[in-house]
């Protein structure tokens, strides 16, 4: 029987499975169903082409990490990550390294694109590469697919409307979700944390361990987002985001940044006291 990675992953604590094992399996899930479009094989294809994956899990009591980036050839990102703690002293392999060893753990080598993946990349190529995250660069990277070179360094003002340009339908989780402390982050003495949007604004903050910290220290798990999204606002105010934090107690919340196209964060929620999932919702500030 199969079930939704929201259920699959209270159903695993149910059945006697570990808080790692629910993890694994929930994320897992979601690779399969390649959830939200962007998760899994199939997903958003690098400037080659190419879908790449990156995962981390946390053992919130021993603090270990496994985590893989920039994973090649294997759809079971999340499961590898696990063996990475299981079967390793490191904490985070990356491209090659990571997909061999993926390979030696057991898992097939497969082929991540698909039509669809295919479709997404020849219709950026057709629109001259846009968006993409080139700068300082000729020629000019908001009009044209390279290759590039070194140019003269922008002002300050160019930068900001290259930060207004980001769609944040072609840009999720893409830097920061391996990396403990900006992607996710869990200490089971406070609480966990974890941070979806623009990866590579968010893992400059460490936004998931930062809201693990204020939650250390008494704040409420909405008021620990709120405080995260509006640090990494006076630095960069049109980045795409949001974190998703909860305590020991059982208490959650969330925040986003707002900007055009996003100014709600939807998640979802499930607990012994609920019959079903419940979706929550936050106004983004």
């Amino acid at each position: 029987h199969r079930f939704p990675f929201r259920n699959i992953t209270w159903y695993t604590l149910q059945s006697g499975g570990s808080e790692l094992d629910a993890v694994e399996r929930g994320c897992g899930q979601c690779e399969t169903d390649q959830c939200d479009g962007s998760v899994g094989f199939g997903g958003s294809p690098d400037e080659h082409g190419e879908t790449t994956l990156d995962a981390m899990i946390m053992d919130g009591n021993t603090m270990e990490v496994g985590a893989v980036a920039d994973l090649r050839r294997i759809k079971n990102a999340i499961g590898v990550a696990r063996k990475v703690i299981q079967h390793t002293k490191h904490t985070l392999l990356v491209g090659e390294s990571a997909s061999l060893f993926a390979e030696s753990m057991g898992f097939p080598c497969e082929d991540l694109t698909t039509q669809n993946s295919l479709s997404i990349y020849l219709k950026w190529l057709n629109q001259s590469c846009q968006p993409n995250y080139w700068k300082n660069v000729i020629p000019d990277a908001s009009k044209s697919c390279g290759p590039y070179k070194q140019a003269k360094q922008l002002n300050s003002e160019e930068w900001i409307n290259s930060q207004k340009r980001i769609n944040i339908h072609n840009h999720d989780t893409i830097g920061d979700s391996p990396i403990a402390g900006a992607g996710a982050y869990a200490d089971s003495t406070t609480g966990g944390a974890a941070a979806t949007g623009d990866g590579d604004i968010m893992m400059r903050f460490l936004p998931s361990y930062q809201a693990v910290e204020y939650m250390r220290t008494g704040t409420d798990p909405s008021t620990a987002c709120q405080k995260v999204i509006s640090r990494i606002q006076k630095y960069v105010p049109y980045f795409f985001g949001a974190v998703i934090c909860a305590n020991t107690t059982g208490s959650y919340g969330a925040a986003c940044n707002k900007v055009p196209g996003f100014t709600q964060f939807h998640f979802m929620v499930y607990s012994p006291l609920l019959n079903q999932p419940s979706e929550q919702v936050v106004d983004c500030i």
